[in-house]
């Protein structure tokens, strides 16, 4: 019961917040939901198709030139929230969260496309307005539901496209997620049902929000969901119609947070989970912490879509315990404020078998703009998925070599303290920041005989004098900080699990 009314708390604290980035109303320049194919202007930061180069220097971490809901056509990659991506041919599409930094915006859920996923266009709304379905349940328990949706999730099943809506309201735990579908990506939209609710009652249940779908390869198909209150859980579906296979089921949990001195160590909300068929596990990534500072990412795995998904360690993700690895968290390099709030991830293929997670990160100067950020997603040997630090850019791929190793690097170790509780609690993104990690050309590290490198391309790995050894993705990325086009990213876990980046500076 402690925990339980702690987890009300828990909602409220998050409501406040939530609400600063997306209070709504109509905008009067509205183009109302369901844009065709190549709506969208372009400008600063946006997706151009006839654009041959792409100018990075526009793409900038702050936009008050374009920060209002009047400018809502060239926000581009700015004001996301909780994406959900699909691809569609050969186009990319964003879903996400009603918010829009210093401005209310009318509530429907915002539309994006982009071609390269790094340039990206505003498009519209799914709806025009909140889906009538989810604002009556919320309305025939007695209260109003917010003007914004939340966190929702897109998915294509037998040429039909499905949009799962979380749609919340200021009574704790009375939620809904809703399904709509549509015969393009672009629309229109037509509600289908209420697929999972939740109350402000005595049930142990958790927040019916951030709805998230698997497809197995049996051809089943299951939802995940939750925030709070009793943490994710997991819910079967009918994959013919995308609503539960057994009506009113709120399902089972499959994962939950640790304690510390009887308070919980954070939220945990937001998951996604995929199927990878070359390990042949399910991965769930969830985001622990509060949305504004501490957010990051975890991953468990399972063998089933019912889990039970367990840890680095072996740790099942459904006992009262914090696990690892954590592959994304706030971080620093040199010269710039750093990302917070870099969780609530969408992971996707890209069809061709690579990877990508997306999500909105804070910039450390002023935490109360969101961008979206597209990241490439490696696995190691093991079947761990490993994040790369920087931002994708589309730089060419080419072999290096140990000589190309040699030099001086950036390195942040993904590092960790609790910070029991939320929003009040967890004021500071604990920014893990770089320190410097030289290569030797003799094999060494940072000059130290006692400590040695080997490389096995793709895989770097460091051997430490005190028994650490860190197993490295290495490949050519962007270095957004320093505004240098091409240089070699390093990303990987250390044998605790513990994930660790590097950049090469010089």
């Amino acid at each position: 019961m402690k925990k339980h009314k702690l987890h009300i708390w828990v909602f409220i604290l998050g409501i406040v917040s939530i609400s600063l980035f997306s209070c709504s109303k109509d905008d009067p320049k509205d183009p109302g939901p369901n844009p065709a194919p190549g709506e969208g202007q372009n400008g600063g930061g946006e997706e151009n198709p006839t654009e041959t180069g792409i100018d990075f220097t526009a793409i900038t971490d702050t936009y008050y030139d374009v920060a209002g809901a009047e400018n809502v056509y060239s926000w581009g990659l700015y004001n996301v929230h909780d994406p959900s991506i699909i691809k569609a041919g050969d186009t990319y599409y964003s879903y996400s969260t009603d918010v829009s930094y210093g401005s209310e915006i009318r509530p429907g859920i915002q539309i994006r496309k982009s071609k390269n996923l790094i340039k990206w266009s505003f498009l519209g709304w799914v709806f025009d307005g909140l889906p009538e379905k989810g604002s009556q349940f919320i309305k025939s328990k007695g209260d109003d539901p917010f003007q914004s949706l939340w966190a929702p999730y897109a998915m294509e099943y037998n040429g039909e496209y499905r949009l799962y809506y979380s749609l919340s309201s200021p009574t704790p735990r009375l939620s809904v997620i809703g399904l709509a579908t549509a015969s393009s990506p672009l629309g229109p939209w037509t509600e289908k049902g209420l697929v999972v609710t939740s109350q402000n009652d005595n049930t142990v249940q958790t927040n019916a929000i951030d709805p998230t779908v698997v497809k197995t390869p049996a051809g089943e198909q299951w939802l995940y969901y939750g925030s709070a209150w009793d943490g994710i859980y997991v819910l079967a579906l009918d994959p013919s119609t995308g609503l539960p296979k057994n009506p009113g089921s709120k399902g089972t949990r499959v994962a939950q947070r640790g304690f510390t001195g009887g308070k919980i160590n954070g939220n945990i909300e937001g998951a996604e989970v995929i199927y990878n068929s070359d390990f042949e596990k399910y991965y769930m990534f969830i985001s622990y912490d509060w949305l504004q500072t501490k957010y990051n990412v975890r991953v468990g795995r399972s063998d089933s879509p019912e889990g039970p998904f367990y840890d680095f360690n072996g740790d099942n993700l459904n006992e009262a315990s914090d696990n690892i690895p954590m592959i994304l968290a706030p971080y620093k390099f040199n010269g710039h404020s750093g990302w917070q709030g870099v969780a609530h991830p969408t992971v996707f293929n890209n069809g061709k078998g690579q990877y990508f997670i997306a999500h909105q990160g804070r910039p450390g100067v002023d935490s109360y703009f969101m961008d979206l950020h597209v990241r490439k997603i490696h696995w190691t040997k093991d079947g761990w998925p490993v994040v790369s630090p920087e931002r994708f850019a589309d730089v060419e791929q080419s072999t290096i070599s140990e000589n190309d190793l040699v030099g001086t690097y950036e390195q942040i170790i993904l590092g960790y303290s609790v910070v029991p509780g939320f929003a009040d609690e967890q004021t500071s993104p604990d920014f893990q920041t770089s320190i410097s990690l030289e290569l030797n050309a003799d094999g060494s590290i940072n000059g130290d005989s006692a400590n040695s490198w080997t490389y096995d391309a793709p895989w770097l790995t460091l051997n430490w004098g005190n028994g650490f050894t860190d197993k490295l993705y290495v490949e050519y990325g962007r270095d957004w900080e320093n505004n240098i086009d091409r240089t070699i990213l390093l990303t990987g876990l250390n044998n605790e699990g513990t994930a660790v980046w590097g950049k090469k500076i010089d």
